[in-house]
């Protein structure tokens, strides 16, 4: 039986072991937590159950091609619900609305200003659909470093879109010649950040996304998002595989440039495949030891960063949803900020996950739980009086936006900083989605899913194509068993 080493258990390390474990490979998966899922964890505080990392969970269709790769149903490991609505939108000017799939109740959600452009909306949305369906999947399902990927059926017809001057434009310029009305534009540019890149930056095939969280669907999984992982978790062991936590990989042992195996704690494993789930440029630098590599990758600019709020709210906000929006007055700023000053913005926009909506059970009755975040720029270090300036200017937007008091209403807190992100996870720098998309060829620069200095050395996660994002570390684990 073939032997497959995984070094991390993130989302995509997790989905590489149960790929390689339905193949016939025996195997074993290194951690240095004492947890699986690495950014996607949870924790627990009177009363109060808080996952700590992604928190949307869309295209549940690569966790059920996943599963189906094993011989599983997904449903029988994680139930799930489709939500009637994605989001809920704040705007400085106290406008504000539900964004629902349904047409009809959208309508109704809308004031008279933003119904102006529903007609836009839709056709934006129907196009939104046509670029995944023809260009979209090229990038998130296939290898961009493969010759063969270009010469595909599937290639010649993305080829038309890829070159199609509204894609070749920003998203945010893309978005400005799509709607009338300022608040779309701003609805749409904040898509972006689910690749931590600049609207303002990033390239118009991020116009695919929208179609991903309305066309198909936001969803809610059983048990909040770390039920996602419990529900790997037990696949992976009913197949086999075997986890090593609390075990952090030293070395990537290369012999005659082919990766053989892994050293741990000063011990040997030996493998016919090695995995490598963190992040590409701490690959590079401390378990191939390959300086040059390394700076290749520091080079990249890298995604953004977040600060986060953990609250244990006393008290239920009907005015929000399971996810919400206050936006930022000054957006462009904002971006700037982050990615051309590396400072924290001025005027963040502030997202607020609640699942205690969904799942009662995450918080004491007539209670609820936060999960507040603000975006920053990565390698950033806070010193508590920065934290809590910046803690006190979040409260005080939000108590605006929703003209209500809430800062007596916090009875539970906990905080992560991007150095947190850094430490807990190894991700370089704090960066949630490794390096920014904010070029027309970033795609084609995030590094491969194999390497090409060592044989049988493979690469998985969100540093890696096809990028950040649950959905996209499930595909990275795909290319790289469809490869092996």
């Amino acid at each position: 039986m073939p032997k497959a080493i995984v070094i991390g258990a993130g989302i995509g390390g997790l989905a590489v072991a149960i790929r390689l474990a339905a193949k016939g490979y025996a195997v074993q998966v290194f951690d240095k937590n004492n947890h699986l899922g690495g950014k996607l964890n949870e924790f627990k505080e009177n009363g109060f159950r808080f996952d700590t990392g992604p928190s949307l969970f869309t295209m549940p269709a690569y966790f059920e091609d996943l599963f189906t790769a094993a011989g599983k149903n997904l449903v029988d490991y994680l139930p799930y619900k489709l939500l009637d609505a994605s989001c809920t939108y704040f705007y400085p000017d106290h406008a504000s609305f539900k964004f629902y799939r349904d047409e009809l109740k959208l309508k109704e959600a809308l004031g008279a200003e933003l119904q102006t452009d529903l007609p836009a909306v839709k056709s934006y949305l129907n196009s939104a659909k046509k670029l995944y369906d023809t260009a979209g999947k090229l990038f998130v399902e296939k290898s961009l470093h493969q010759r063969s990927t270009y010469f595909s059926k599937q290639a010649l017809k993305a080829l038309p879109h890829l070159l199609s001057p509204k894609n070749l434009s920003t998203l945010h310029r893309k978005n400005k010649a799509n709607f009338k009305n300022k608040k779309w534009v701003q609805l749409f540019d904040r898509y972006a950040t689910y690749n931590g890149s600049s609207p303002y930056k990033t390239p118009a095939m991020m116009a695919v996304i929208p179609h991903l969280e309305h066309n198909i669907g936001t969803f809610f999984p059983q048990g909040g998002m770390y039920g996602i992982v419990k529900a790997m978790e037990t696949l992976a062991l009913e197949l086999g595989v075997e986890f090593q936590l609390n075990q952090q990989v030293e070395e990537i042992i290369i012999k005659n440039k082919n990766a053989v195996g892994v050293v741990v704690a000063n011990t040997k494993y030996m493998a016919d495949k090695v995995i490598s789930n963190m992040d590409i440029a701490l690959t590079y630098k401390y378990l191939l030891k390959n300086e040059k590599y390394f700076l290749k990758e520091d080079k990249k600019e890298r995604s953004s960063s977040g600060l986060v709020f953990y609250w244990g709210m006393k008290d239920v906000f009907p005015q929000l949803s399971l996810h919400n929006i206050l936006f930022s007055e000054a957006y462009k700023l904002e971006f700037n900020e982050i990615f051309s000053h590396g400072k924290v913005p001025l005027d963040p926009t502030i997202y607020i996950n609640i699942s205690s909506k969904e799942s009662p059970d995450d918080a004491p009755p007539k209670n609820e739980n936060w999960f507040v975040m603000i975006n920053t720029p990565a390698g950033i270090d806070l010193n508590d009086v920065q934290i809590a300036q910046i803690k006190e200017k979040i409260i005080l937007a939000i108590e605006r936006g929703l003209k209500v008091e809430i800062s007596s209403k916090i009875i539970v807190e906990k905080i992560l900083t991007p150095k947190d992100i850094q430490i807990n996870t190894l991700g370089y720098k704090g960066a949630l989605y490794g390096t920014a998309s904010n070029s027309l060829l970033s795609s084609f620069k995030r590094h491969s899913n194999f390497s090409k200095l060592y044989k049988n050395l493979y690469f998985v996660g969100g540093t890696v194509h096809p990028g950040g994002g649950i959905p996209l570390c499930l595909n990275s684990a795909k290319i790289v068993a469809d490869t092996l």
